[in-house]
Order: structure tokens, then sequence, then C-alpha cells
């Protein structure tokens, strides 16, 4: 099976069975999304649900979230993941919005990055999620799926990986293949203990046929 083939079962298998897949975060604008993605680093996303909600009843944008304290924002987050680092990226991005950007969420990848907290990976999600632009989010789920897929090869780093995606998916569809690969990787190709019985991509699994079907 060629790559070629790999990605164009994994389009169909998709377009078919999870045609309107999203990310599992909620938020309300551009701001809270950005907020939510910064929280959820080696985070669970049911983890940030469960704390935004009072979070930006207190801090609703950047305006009011550059006058936080640590102390105060930090007591909202302690659950999170990191709440030290996390908080005063929060503090400092929302700043920077304000400083540069109106207080505005900027959709490019570039003036993203440039954010306190805000690597490649979540520039890249922002930018895909709101605006729909052709940009992969290798998180440890897509790194590991793709790779069992055979979607990738040889790729030792998230960056690797994701030019591999994009350079082999058609433009239309990289910015929902994040939500496929990161789902699937979530619930059915899980890192210790995938439920491959119940996967339907098994047709182009390395991983499966290999440790599953010899």
């Amino acid at each position: 099976m060629t790559k070629k083939d790999r990605y164009r079962f994994l389009i169909d298998y998709f377009l078919k069975h999870a045609p309107d897949a999203e990310t599992e975060l909620i938020y309300d604008d551009p701001f809270q999304l950005l907020v939510s993605v910064i929280l959820s680093a080696q985070c669970t996303d049911k983890r940030v649900n469960i704390t935004t909600p009072l979070l930006f009843k207190h801090y609703p944008d950047a305006a009011h979230m550059s006058k936080a304290t640590f102390d105060h924002l930090f007591s909202l987050i302690r659950s999170i993941s990191y709440p030290n680092n996390k908080t005063k990226h929060l503090i400092g991005m929302a700043q920077m919005l304000l400083d540069r950007h109106g207080g505005l969420v900027p959709m490019t990848v570039a003036e993203l990055i440039e954010l306190p907290g805000v690597g490649r990976k979540t520039a890249n999600v922002i930018t895909s999620v709101l605006d729909n632009q052709p940009n992969m989010a290798v998180d440890t789920h897509v790194f590991r799926v793709s790779a069992r897929l055979g979607l990738t090869t040889r790729a030792k780093t998230p960056l690797a990986a994701e030019k591999q995606l994009v350079k082999n998916l058609p433009e239309q569809y990289i910015h929902i293949a994040h939500h496929w690969l990161i789902l699937h990787g979530r619930y059915i190709c899980t890192a210790r203990k995938p439920r491959c019985s119940e996967c339907g991509l098994q047709g182009i699994c390395i991983f499966s046929n290999k440790n599953y079907q010899s």
C-alpha cells in the first residue's frame, strides 16, 4: 500500500464517520480558545473545561486578564498542570495582546508564537480551529497515531511529523485532520492499550498488523 493510498483511506473513513470533528475545548470567542489551549498543554481538555468557567467569569478578555494578580489567577487554575508557569504566561499573553494587537487574537502563526506561553502547536490550533487555515498541530496523540498508521515515516519530532502530514494531506482537509487524529488517539488508538478491535483503520495500520495480526 502506498502512502497516498493510506491518506486516501484515512480521509474517506473520517469523512464518513467524523465529518464534523472539532475541538473538545469549550470556548465562546478567540481569546477564550487561546487561554484554553495554553492551559491544555500536558493537561486534559476535560480538566481545562472544568477550570475555565470560573476563570472566564473573572477574566473574560485580555483587558481584564492583563490586570490579574499572580496569586488570584493562580488560585483559579491551580488544578491545571504547571500552574505557576501558566499563570505567568496568561498574564503576559494578555498584556502583549493589549500592547500589540488591541486586545484581539492575531491570526498568523508568526504573530501568535511571539505571545508568552504560545508555541507552534498552540498557534497551529488557533489558526486552524478559528480560521480553517491549513496548519497541523501535532501533539502526542497526533504524533503517535500518524506513525502507527504509516502516515509519517521516521519522524522523530513533532515538527517533522507536521511537515509530512501537511505535505501529504489535501489542503482542504488539514485543519480537520488534526481533530480526526487527536480524537482517534484519545479514544481508540491510545498509547498503552489501543482498542484495535474497535478501530476502523486497521486496513492501513502498521502497528495493528504487526502486533495483533501475526
